[in-house]
C-alpha cells in the first residue's frame, strides 16, 4: 500500500500555491504601501518635510507617542498580573475573566469610545461631579489614553497566558523551597522567562496604540494641535485635500508599522532559537 504524505504535493500546485499567496501580499500590504510613499513624494522631499514639520502634525505625532508611552507600562501591569492569576492559580471566576480579557477584541472600539462618554461625558454618569471639580476626561488627553487602553490591554495578557501555562510553576515553587522571596523568585524566575513573550505582547500593544482610531475619534473631540492623534491628523488632512500633507503623515504610520514589523520578527526568531536551546539542553528520552 502506498502511503501519501499530506504536504507531498506536485511542484506546480506548490508554486501555485506560492503565487497566489505572494500575489495576495503584493496587492492588499505591498501596493498600498507603495501607494502611501509614491503619494506622499509626488511634489518632492520639500513638500514631504513640509507636511511633517506643519506644528499640527508635530503635535499629533507627539500626541501618539505619548499616548502609546503612557499606555504600555498598564499593559505591562495588567498582562503580567492577569497571566500570573490565570496560569499559576485557579479560583472561580477564572472563566469569566479570561473572557472578560478577550471583550475588546469583540467590542467595536466605535462602541467603547461611546461608552467612555457616557461614563465621563459632560451629561455622563460622572460629568457633573468630574466638572465640580475641573477634572476633564473626555475630549482631553486623559480620555485618549484611557480609550487606547481599552483597546490594547489584551495583547499582553493574551501573548503570557499560554506560555505562562505551558511553563508550569514548578520553578517558583523550586524558588520557593530554596528560601527565595516572593520578588526574588518574580525577578529571577519568572520575568526570564517569560521575556520574550512579554517583549512580544508589548510590541503588538504599542503598534495597535500608535494606529487606533475608532476609540480615539469618538473621545478625542479633533481639537486641532490638542487632541488629534496621527490618524486623526491624516484623516482632517484627507478630508480639506491636502493629499501630499496626510500622505506624509501616514507615511509615518507606515514607517512604524514596518519598525513594529522588523521588531516582531526579531523576537519570534529569539524566541524560537531560545526554545531549541531548551529542546537540545534536554536528554534524550531512554527507551526500554
Amino acid at each position: 500500500m502506498t502511503v501519501r504524505r499530506a504536504n507531498n504535493e506536485p511542484r506546480w500546485m506548490r508554486v501555485l500555491l506560492l503565487v497566489v499567496a505572494l500575489g495576495f501580499l503584493a496587492l492588499f500590504l505591498g501596493f498600498p504601501l507603495v501607494t502611501v510613499f509614491y503619494e506622499a513624494l509626488k511634489k518632492g522631499v520639500d513638500a514631504y518635510l513640509a507636511g511633517l514639520a506643519d506644528p499640527e502634525a508635530r503635535s499629533a505625532i507627539l500626541l501618539t507617542l505619548g499616548v502609546a508611552a503612557a499606555a504600555i507600562p498598564f499593559n505591562i501591569a495588567f498582562g503580567v498580573a492577569a497571566a500570573w492569576a490565570i496560569a499559576k492559580f485557579d479560583f472561580r471566576g477564572k472563566s469569566l475573566l479570561i473572557t472578560l480579557i478577550d471583550l475588546p477584541f469583540a467590542v467595536s472600539p466605535v462602541v467603547a469610545g461611546l461608552l467612555f462618554v457616557l461614563i465621563f461625558g459632560s451629561q455622563g454618569w460622572l460629568g457633573p461631579w468630574l466638572a465640580e471639580h475641573d477634572i476633564k476626561i473626555i475630549f482631553a488627553i486623559p480620555g485618549i489614553v484611557l480609550a487606547t487602553l481599552f483597546v490594547t490591554f489584551p495583547f499582553v495578557a493574551r501573548e503570557l497566558i499560554p506560555l505562562m501555562q505551558a511553563q508550569g510553576k514548578d520553578e517558583e515553587e523550586a524558588a520557593v523551597s530554596l528560601g527565595a522571596s516572593g520578588w526574588q523568585m518574580f525577578w529571577r524566575v519568572t520575568v526570564p522567562n517569560i521575556k520574550w513573550g512579554l517583549l512580544y505582547g508589548v510590541i503588538l500593544a504599542n503598534a495597535r496604540a500608535m494606529g487606533e482610531f475608532g476609540a480615539v475619534s469618538v473621545v478625542s473631540g479633533h481639537i486641532r494641535g490638542e487632541t488629534n492623534t496621527l490618524p486623526l491628523h491624516v484623516e482632517i488632512l484627507y478630508n480639506e485635500y491636502q493629499s501630499v500633507a496626510a500622505f506624509a503623515s501616514a507615511s509615518i504610520l507606515a514607517l512604524l508599522a514596518l519598525v513594529t514589523l522588523v521588531a516582531k520578527t526579531v523576537v519570534e526568531w529569539r524566541m524560537r532559537k531560545e526554545t531549541e536551546m531548551l529542546t537540545a539542553d534536554l536528554p534524550p528520552e531512554k527507551t526500554e
